[in-house]
């Protein structure tokens, strides 16, 4: 039987943000399996923190495509991404655009909304009141737990509003996916025992069509200045969630390879201010989605770097693009938390613990002084990765889940 859903997101592509990639394939994967789909997401905003160039004009703009339909609202996006409260602001802005937006349409056999930001909750469990569809809340980073452990959130009052809407939040969903088992551990340590069975585990994907290994002298090298000389990568956000400082630290270890940081966030201005004067970091920021395999393929050593405590409330989607990409990992993570555990699993890179230079420095020292042991981890995570984390099982686990929600209902 067809199903009709209501999707509700904060990015979807043309956005070049790993949460709108994520929810951009889900859809297309129910969409190939004959479902019919309507997406609200934000204008394309995510590059540069402001609605992209040929974007802007409208506050509301609605396409209809052969699956269904996508509308597209102000996200009321701030220049500045360390203005949490302006950010809180615009995310209250688009979760009421975005929820007024969703609730033309009719009956859905299903709404998703996806979080961050964490208000996409309330938007979705008040368009399930409208629409009927069970809700299924899709959780990529549990806030606002990532925030207090980094410190980016210190007023009690805001960190008790937000754990309150969180609870809120995963108590009106008929379903809450989270992306690990530490992640499901999180969120069933927050809800009621009778609503334990309702937080499923499914994990996020990889197109390993389009990400496949590449040859290591990339155009971006000529680009950036970088020669035949290992890079250590580190490709993301740059924010506080991760210890790059440590990065640039490793770097005045190692001048014989180039470290390049590639992304934009909060923390980007302070960490070049710690690298200046060193002439083996270069920086370089987001690029196209359709460069994603080249930028890849640029590194020979890729860095999955998150301060303590956070590795069991993020799980860096990008782990699986690198390991897609033929390339070892070094992860600096919490221990026995999925990003580890993936490594082992996979046999595609090494994993020490959070913010500890010395062992952080001595694994990548193992890794530079023998290639060829770093090139045979990166087969090993490719060849993991084409069996282990699919688009088409992803798509077909959604599927499932709201069957059986609909089942139950």
């Amino acid at each position: 039987m067809k199903l009709r859903i209501a999707v509700l997101c904060p990015h979807f592509a043309p956005d070049t943000a790993p949460t709108g990639e994520v929810i951009t394939r889900i859809v297309h994967e129910l969409a190939a399996l004959g479902h019919e789909l309507h997406v609200v997401a934000a204008l394309p905003w995510y590059r540069e923190h402001r609605i992209e160039a040929g974007w802007d004009g409208k506050w509301v703009r609605r396409e209809i495509t052969p699956w269904g339909s996508i509308t597209r609202v102000h996200p009321f996006p701030g220049s500045d991404k360390r203005n949490l409260l302006r950010r809180a602001f615009g995310f209250l802005g688009f979760s009421a655009l975005a929820g007024l937006s969703s609730l033309r349409g009719g009956r859905v056999d299903a709404v998703i909304a996806m979080s961050p930001p964490l208000t996409m909750g309330l938007t979705g469990w008040v368009t399930h009141l409208v629409r009927r569809g069970p809700l299924v809340f899709n959780i990529q980073d549990v806030f606002p737990d990532a925030a207090v452990e980094t410190g980016a959130i210190t007023n009690e009052r805001i960190i008790a509003v937000a754990r309150w809407l969180e609870r809120i939040s995963y108590h009106r969903a008929a379903a809450v996916t989270v992306l690990s088992d530490d992640l499901r551990d999180n969120v069933v340590g927050k809800v009621k025992p009778s609503h334990r069975n309702r937080v499923h585990v499914i994990p996020n994907f990889v197109d390993t069509d389009f990400i496949v290994p590449g040859d290591r002298l990339t155009p971006l090298r000529a680009e950036l200045g970088i020669g035949s000389e290992p890079v250590v990568l580190y490709a993301g956000n740059v924010g506080f969630s991760q210890s790059l400082e440590m990065v640039v630290e490793a770097a005045r270890r190692f001048p014989q390879a180039t470290f390049l940081i590639n992304g934009d966030g909060a923390a980007r201005s302070t960490l070049q201010g710690l690298a200046h004067g060193l002439a083996n970091v270069r920086f370089s920021g987001y690029q196209p989605k359709e460069r994603v395999p080249e930028v890849l393929a640029t590194g020979d050593i890729h860095l999955v770097p998150l301060k303590l405590g956070l590795g069991r409330v993020s799980v860096p989607s990008k782990t699986y693009s690198i390991l897609a990409a033929g390339r070892p990992v070094l992860a600096a993570i919490d221990p026995g938390t999925e990003v580890p555990r993936m490594l082992e699993a996979s046999g595609g890179g090494v994993a020490v613990p959070p913010d500890d230079l010395e062992a952080f420095c001595d694994a990548l020292a193992v890794l530079l002084n023998d290639m060829d042991r770093a090139r045979e981890l990166g087969a090993a995570g490719r060849a993991w990765v084409e069996g282990a984390a699919s688009p088409a099982a992803v798509g077909k686990a959604y599927e499932h889940l709201i069957r059986s929600l609909g089942r139950s209902a």
